[in-house]
């Protein structure tokens, strides 16, 4: 069995990974799902959030445990996981991006996005700034449609109905990177409105992953996609490289 410790995408929290959370119980693995600074039920003020803090957090609760974790990121997690397993690599027995992005180094998450890939970003496209330090929101009435495509309208509900405002300092850091001897693997959304298929497929062609499973959902399929994505993160622990 493994220990996943899993971190969301912005707008969300440690919430988002409920129904997997239980999915992973069940099958007998240890999960920690975690609220990232400033986001979920964190209180940390906009101004002391970055992707550094980011990191920092990610990093001190794979040490809470002495087992290495399958460090799993979704969206804008990507970020943060990427750059807290630069900082403690030898707690991390591999790296899961799902529908996440996944930097080479120096690049930030804004930099991803303005990749010609990323045309189609309906995040991009929607995203409302405001404030300083600044928060970014998307439109209320639009959030089920970009995030949440393919879910169910009782899952869009719930889920849609508790996404927040982001900090946007994250999205501006630059990435550090791991070396190659974290092991990393995929999971692409074939109907992502957040992040185009054809940018998670570059991201993967440029930083090459031992597995990738591609997945007909919108861009939350642990939200709408519980069980497949569950099936995936199986797949990818079994075939982890001894390290």
């Amino acid at each position: 069995m493994s220990r996943f410790v899993l971190v969301h995408g912005a707008f969300c929290g440690a919430w988002i990974w409920g129904p997997l959370t239980g999915e992973l119980e069940a099958a007998g693995h240890t999960v920690q799902a975690i609220d990232l600074p400033g986001s979920g039920a964190d209180t940390t003020p906009v101004a002391d959030v970055s992707l550094d803090a980011y990191a920092d957090r990610v990093c001190e609760v794979l040490a809470s445990d002495d087992e290495p974790a399958v460090l799993v990121g979704h969206s804008m997690g990507g970020m943060a996981v990427t750059h807290a397993a630069a900082r403690c690599p030898e707690r991390v027995a591999l790296l899961v991006y799902v529908a996440a992005f996944l930097p080479q180094a120096g690049q930030s998450l804004i930099d991803l996005t303005k990749l010609p890939e990323g045309a189609d970003d309906q995040i991009q496209a929607n995203l409302v700034v405001s404030g300083e330090p600044p928060v970014a929101t998307l439109p209320p009435e639009k959030v089920g449609w970009i995030v949440f495509g393919t879910c169910t309208d009782e899952q869009v509900a719930w889920a849609a109905g508790q996404c927040a405002e982001q900090p946007l300092a994250p999205f501006l850091g630059p990435a550090e990177v791991p070396g190659d001897a974290v092991p990393r693997a995929y999971v692409i959304a074939t109907q992502d409105r957040c992040i185009p298929p054809a940018l998670q497929r570059r991201m993967v062609a440029e930083s090459p992953c031992v597995d990738v499973v591609e997945m007909d959902t919108d861009h939350s399929p642990m939200v709408g996609a519980t069980s497949e994505l569950a099936a995936a993160l199986e797949r990818f622990t079994s075939a982890v490289p001894a390290r």
